[in-house]
């Protein structure tokens, strides 16, 4: 028994051996919060169906992480332009076939529905770290205006669905790698003045008429507090009477009484910061944080460029989703679209998000000694 027993263990032990621990305990504690929350959010009706659906999701996310963290870097590499490639196809098919309520973002698969923009966000930083890994850098305005094509087709493909902060999120995934690989910010600040200049024509030729309502409602809500300024309105309420330790699981009247819409997906931190408030949220952006900062040191302790700028711009990325669903529901940006990772109700979100980490893990577990070549 003894025998069976260590075998047992060791069979284990190797089989786990590429996960990152601190990364995964973090990941799981998330998800953990996400589960509870949305059982709160859901309602005792729909609550214990859409934490068994999400947990269900958390497992296949979980599965391909441990898949891809026992994928060498070297094979990543090489997969990457046929993986990119592969992953725009969909971005292609979602335009004649797709569905959603604002144009067309997903794919009916029968089973269950394909964001396929969420391909992108693992896709997109492994192709631009293979592009620039055996180039020198800081880059050249060759290389920069070559990588600059590899982001603009995604982008472009997304922003015809339409999903203005998809695009904007996944395109700063590949300029995230840009800048890791030296990229001068005086780029950035030219691709900025760019934006702005061009901002106008985009406003009357470019954005639809939600889109723009979206923008004018997060200048001034309460033009139209019961109409487009109502779900901004509404989280902010949530939030702020929250207070300290918050009403208690379970106990929030924003959500439970329907004043927040979207409460399950892209508006859950409202319904966390109303219930379990200033200490539920920073607990939740302390586990956030971690999460990003441990992405960050692996990618300093890779030794090639190709794992450094991977892992690098992964944990940016991430950062940057939290940000974006924290201003959102908070008021300090506008509201797009954007879920918070592994609280907000999706599947192909969370699926997409564990395997991106999962890329992060094969990076610290197949590390060499002198680099690759």
């Amino acid at each position: 028994m003894k025998d069976f027993l260590r075998w047992l263990l060791d069979l284990a032990g190797r089989a786990t051996r590429t996960l990152d621990w601190p990364l995964l305990l973090a990941l799981v504690a998330l998800m953990g919060f996400g589960l509870a929350v949305l059982y709160s959010a859901g309602g005792a009706s729909s609550g214990p169906a859409l934490m068994k659906a999400q947990g269900a999701r958390f497992v296949v996310g979980l599965v391909a992480m441990w898949a891809l963290s026992r994928v060498s870097v070297i094979r990543l590499r090489a997969w990457s332009p046929g993986v990119y490639v592969l992953s725009l196809l969909p971005l292609v098919a979602v335009l004649l076939v797709g569905t959603g309520k604002h144009g067309r973002h997903w794919l009916d698969l029968g089973v269950f529905y394909l964001q396929p923009s969420e391909l992108l966000k693992i896709t997109l930083p492994m192709v631009v770290a293979w592009y620039l890994h055996k180039r020198p850098l800081p880059p050249r305005i060759d290389t920069v205006l070559a990588t600059g094509v590899l982001i603009a087709v995604p982008t472009a493909l997304i922003l015809l669905q339409p999903d203005f902060g998809t695009a904007m999120l996944i395109g700063a995934s590949g300029v995230f790698a840009l800048l890791l690989a030296g990229l001068p910010w005086w780029w950035v600040g030219v691709a900025i003045g760019g934006l702005a200049a061009v901002a106008p024509a985009a406003w009357f030729w470019l954005l639809r008429p939600y889109q723009k309502d979206r923008i004018l409602t997060f200048l001034e809500p309460e033009r139209d507090p019961l109409g487009t300024g109502w779900n901004i309105i509404q989280s902010k309420i949530a939030i702020g009477s929250g207070g300290l330790t918050g009403k208690g699981w379970g106990e929030g009247s924003q959500s439970h009484l329907n004043f927040i819409p979207e409460q399950t997906t892209d508006f859950v931190f409202a319904v966390l910061s109303e219930e379990f408030g200033w200490i539920g949220v920073a607990t939740a952006l302390a586990l956030y944080l971690f999460v990003v900062g441990r992405c960050l040191w692996i990618a300093m302790e890779a030794r090639d460029t190709y794992s450094r700028l991977l892992a690098g711009a992964l944990g940016l990325a991430f950062f940057v989703y939290v940000l974006v669903n924290g201003g959102m529901v908070s008021g300090l940006l506008p509201v797009v679209g954007v879920p918070m990772p592994l609280l907000s109700y999706g599947g192909t979100s969370a699926v997409s998000l564990l395997a991106g980490l999962g890329l992060v893990m094969a990076v610290r577990a197949h590390r060499p000694v002198h680099g690759y070549r």
